[in-house]
C-alpha cells in the first residue's frame, strides 16, 4: 500500500549547486526537513531529499539533490545532473565567489539578469525565502512542461492519422452485414 508522499502528478528532479560550504546541506534540510545545523559538515559524493507542493491543483514532488562542491568530487556527481530539469545556484553572501568579501544584493542581481536567472535572497539559518525559493522553481518548472504538454497535444490532435472515426453503414437489402469504414475527420 502507496503512502501519502507516493502520490503525486510530477516528478522534478533539481540540483543545488554551489561551492563547498555555501550551505546547500542546510538549505536542502530547511525546505525538506524544515530542520537546520549550525555543526554540518561537507557533503561528500551527492545526497537528496524529496518534498511535495501544491501547484495549481496539482500535486509537485520534488526531489533535491544536494551536490557536493569540492572539486574533486565533480566527476563523482555529474552522472547526478542528469535527469535534473532545474538548479538552484548557491552561494554565501558573505564569501564572493572564491573572495573572501560580501557580496551586495545588487551585484547578485545584476550577475542574475546578465545570466538571465531567477533571483532571490534566502537564509536558511532563519528560513527567510527557502519556501518561496523552491515554490518558485518548481512552479516555474510545471508552468514550462504543462506549456509543453498542451502544445505537444494540440500538435498530435492536428495529424491526419489521429482523427480516425469509425463509421457504422447499416446492412444492405440482401442481408449483408454492416462494414466499418474509417474517414479522415479535418476539426
Amino acid at each position: 500500500m502507496g503512502t501519502r508522499d507516493d502520490e503525486y502528478d510530477y516528478l522534478f528532479k533539481v540540483v543545488l549547486i554551489g561551492d563547498s560550504g555555501v550551505g546547500k546541506s542546510n538549505l536542502l534540510s530547511r525546505f525538506t526537513r524544515n530542520e537546520f545545523n549550525l555543526e554540518s559538515k561537507s557533503t561528500i559524493g551527492v545526497e537528496f531529499a524529496t518534498r511535495s507542493i501544491q501547484v495549481d491543483g496539482k500535486t509537485i514532488k520534488a526531489q533535491i539533490w544536494d551536490t557536493a562542491g569540492q572539486e574533486r568530487y565533480r566527476a563523482i556527481t555529474s552522472a547526478y545532473y542528469r535527469g535534473a530539469v532545474g538548479a538552484l545556484l548557491v552561494y554565501d553572501i558573505a564569501k564572493h565567489l572564491r573572495h573572501l568579501r560580501a557580496v551586495p544584493t545588487d551585484e547578485a542581481r545584476a550577475f542574475a539578469e546578465k545570466n538571465n536567472l531567477s533571483f532571490i535572497e534566502t537564509s536558511a539559518l532563519d528560513s527567510t525565502n527557502v519556501e518561496e525559493a523552491f515554490k518558485n522553481i518548481l512552479t516555474e518548472i510545471y508552468r514550462i512542461v504543462s506549456q509543453k504538454q498542451i502544445a505537444d497535444r494540440a500538435a498530435h490532435d492536428e495529424s491526419p492519422g489521429n482523427n480516425v472515426v469509425d463509421i457504422s453503414v447499416p446492412p444492405t437489402t440482401d442481408g449483408q452485414k454492416p462494414n466499418k469504414l474509417q474517414c479522415c475527420q479535418n476539426l
